[in-house]
């Protein structure tokens, strides 16, 4: 099969596209045939080598996190799914990941695919969208409430302002100014340009804040909430001190992995037409290096997906 790996880490142009071994499957993993798959800032990131001193992936690394496809196999402790069901998942690098023509995955790692929206939208929905759920869950979000998104264009961005709407809360967004009115068009009621305008000069008094960002952007943010409030970032460390001085809680989230059950409910969300995976790019597999490059300019909306299988129809 074909598959985008990497040999050593480094650049983007550490990725080759190149023949690679098709997985084996054990009892509790499923064989799929990948149509589409996602890109993540986490993608470089791991290529970079970043988390080289944390995780020791072996090398040759096929990457990727997210994908759509069709089950070909399944173990024999499989029950959930079966061979020919459409499926959507966040695959684990440790058994190579998701930019390869097949990839073997938990089953506790994939879900029934939305039936209303094709591959390449469906590949953009698992880390991004699992990471704003459970980001949302622990903020105890509630309807009448009222949530500040940073980096509310991106991809956790643009699922975190559909499942806050759906929750009936109102939602405030950063974002760049040409970001505004797709951002209106999705519900966000104030886009706040962070080119032009300090947030906290403009947001006061918020439930919670949702911190895509980190740094500097994170150490604001305290200052916007009610007494009471909940800054939850996915970008940083919380300093406990500076949220118990404030009257307010701080959470780091890191996304839980084995969420199947969550992707079941967040796919009845977008077949109920609630929420839309945002796809701003579509690239082939072959042209990972582009993608990542895009990626890592950190100026995208939404998401960069690569289209393993060329097709037209919804499955």
């Amino acid at each position: 099969m074909k598959a985008i790996r990497i040999h050593t880490y480094g650049g983007s142009e550490a990725l080759v596209y190149e023949d690679a071994p098709r997985p084996e499957i054990t009892d509790d993993e499923v064989l799929i045939k990948v149509h589409a798959a996602a890109v993540n800032p986490s993608d470089w990131k791991v290529r970079a080598g970043y988390f080289q001193t944390m995780v020791a992936l072996p090398l040759p690394l096929t990457l990727g996190f997210d994908l759509s496809g069709v089950v070909t196999a399944i173990g024999k402790d499989v029950t959930s799914v079966a061979v020919g069901d459409a499926v959507y998942g966040n695959s684990n690098l440790m058994r190579q990941g998701a930019y390869a023509e097949y990839a073997a995955l938990s089953v506790t790692e994939v879900a029934r695919k939305p039936t209303t929206i094709d591959h390449v939208a469906a590949a953009a929905v698992p880390a991004a969208g699992l990471t704003a759920w459970q980001a949302l869950e622990a903020s105890g979000l509630q309807a009448g409430q009222t949530i500040l998104i940073h980096g509310a264009a991106g991809g956790v961005g643009t699922f975190a302002v559909q499942f806050a709407l759906a929750k009936g809360a109102r939602v405030l967004g950063t974002a760049s100014a040409n970001n505004a009115a797709f951002l209106h068009e999705l519900g966000v009621a104030e886009v706040i340009d962070y080119t032009a305008t300090r947030f906290e000069d403009v947001a006061h008094d918020v439930d919670v804040v949702l911190d895509t960002i980190g740094g500097e952007v994170l150490e604001r943010s305290w200052a916007v909430l009610r007494p009471g409030g909940t800054l939850v970032t996915i970008a940083g460390q919380v300093d406990p001190a500076a949220a118990e001085a404030r009257g307010v809680r701080g959470i780091f989230v890191m996304t839980a992995p084995n969420a199947g059950a969550q992707l079941t409910e967040i796919a009845a969300l977008i077949d109920a037409g609630s929420v839309q995976p945002v796809v701003s790019t579509i690239l082939p597999l072959a042209e990972a290096r582009a993608a990542h490059e895009f990626s890592e300019s950190g100026h995208t909306r939404g998401k960069i997906v690569l289209r393993v299988v060329e097709e037209g129809e919804f499955a």
